[in-house]
């Protein structure tokens, strides 16, 4: 549009003005024309019954309108922002299950004497911190000291009748072959006998003058002699072959009594260390019961030991863990460090719910029966050493999320 049409339009929308102000209000539509032609003009439609507004008036207009666009853009982008994070916020959250029925579980050691006997000493307090094999209580060991050197002395004599068997052996063997030595003396005198005694037997069939019945008479006593002699040295042999075996028999008897009381030197010895009841494994002292003083019989709880080492046990529902998998990570919220976070992974799955394992199991096949969503005890371990900074012990409440993947 040109300035003279502009000037037209004035003159026509105009009302009549006379004098000096027509031509000073001509001057000031000049210059703001002017001034409009170098700035984007904003076409506004115009009812009928409203004059034109001048350029003046538009171009305010659009210096107020303009701070207005920018801030309608600013929360459009704004809104954007938000959508898109609330989408991606949901993608990943739904990528996380979790839950609050969940706690740190471990393996707690019942501290128990594996002897009788009156406590002399207590050598921790409550809630310390013990490492493995550290002495815990001492009973006294008088009656285990006086045990043991029953079961030494018993030891020795057992030793000494195993040399006594051992040094009879040899006598017994020897015994044996002088029997059999014997024997054989026995033999050859029973033989050359038995020879005489026929050949004068013979000497008599052929008409009896060549031998005398003396002589027949004392070569048969001989043969008979001969021939008991040699019987008596072949039970002298199986006398000494049996004493023999008897010796050998004594000998393995007092090896075995032997082992008997190495054995029983061995309890005797176990039981004495048993006086000084010691830590099984690093942890820390709960529950302790024990005091000076008391008798403390086998078995009985004196205190608990906590294990460093613990785990979570988290109690998903069962609709929860069909896309969890053994190595997930897990980040635990422990509800006594609130702010933070612990970092561990899915170690395995318990086969059954855990009402299946509880005292009074349901049986569905009685009664009513209403569908109840079960709980799946899952064991989340720490990666790391949680309890080198931090004090966790068993039944603290915690939150894990599981990262599916």
């Amino acid at each position: 549009m040109s300035l003279a049409e502009d000037k037209s339009r004035v003159k026509t929308d105009r009302p009549p003005v006379e004098g000096l102000a027509v031509d000073l209000k001509a001057a000031d539509l000049k210059a703001a024309d002017l001034k409009a032609e170098a700035e984007p003009r904003v076409t506004e439609a115009r009812r009928p019954d409203h004059p034109a507004p001048n350029s003046a008036s538009q171009t305010a207009e659009r210096r107020r309108r303009r701070p207005r666009r920018w801030l309608i853009a600013l929360i459009a982008l704004i809104v954007i922002a938000i959508i898109v994070g609330g989408v991606r916020w949901w993608i990943e959250a739904s990528r996380w299950v979790s839950t609050d029925d969940a706690f740190i579980d471990t393996h707690t050691v019942q501290v128990s004497p594996q002897v009788a006997g009156r406590v002399q000493s207590v050598l921790v307090v409550d809630n310390q911190e013990v490492h493995a094999g550290q002495p815990l209580v001492e009973l006294d060991p008088a009656d285990f000291q006086a045990a043991l050197s029953q079961a030494l002395a018993n030891r020795e004599s057992a030793q000494g009748q195993l040399a006594q068997a051992k040094a009879q052996l040899p006598v017994a063997q020897a015994n044996l072959d002088q029997a059999r030595a014997q024997v054989m003396v026995a033999q050859a005198a029973a033989t050359n006998a038995d020879i005489n005694l026929k050949r004068d037997q013979m000497l008599e069939r052929m008409g009896g003058l060549a031998i005398s019945r003396q002589q027949l008479d004392n070569d048969t006593a001989t043969a008979r002699s001969d021939a008991a002699n040699l019987a008596a040295a072949q039970q002298k042999v199986a006398a000494s072959e049996a004493q023999l075996a008897l010796n050998k028999t004594q000998i393995a008897t007092a090896e075995a009594g032997e082992r008997a009381a190495a054995a029983q030197v061995a309890q005797a010895r176990l039981n004495l260390s048993y006086t000084v009841i010691r830590a099984p494994e690093a942890g820390r002292i709960t529950n302790k019961t024990v005091a000076l003083g008391d008798y403390v019989q086998v078995g009985q709880a004196l205190m608990a030991l906590v294990p460093d080492k613990v785990w979570v046990t988290a109690n998903y529902k069962e609709t929860e863990i069909g896309e969890m998998r053994v190595g997930d990570p897990v980040n635990i919220y422990v509800d006594a460090y609130p702010g933070h976070v612990f970092h561990g992974r899915v170690q395995s799955f318990q086969a059954g719910s855990g009402a299946a394992f509880s005292l009074l199991p349901p049986e569905n096949a009685t009664g009513n029966y209403v569908k109840v969503v079960q709980r799946v005890p899952v064991k989340i371990t720490f990666d790391g050493d949680p309890s080198a900074h931090w004090l966790l012990g068993p039944g603290m409440s915690v939150e894990p999320y599981v990262r599916i993947r």
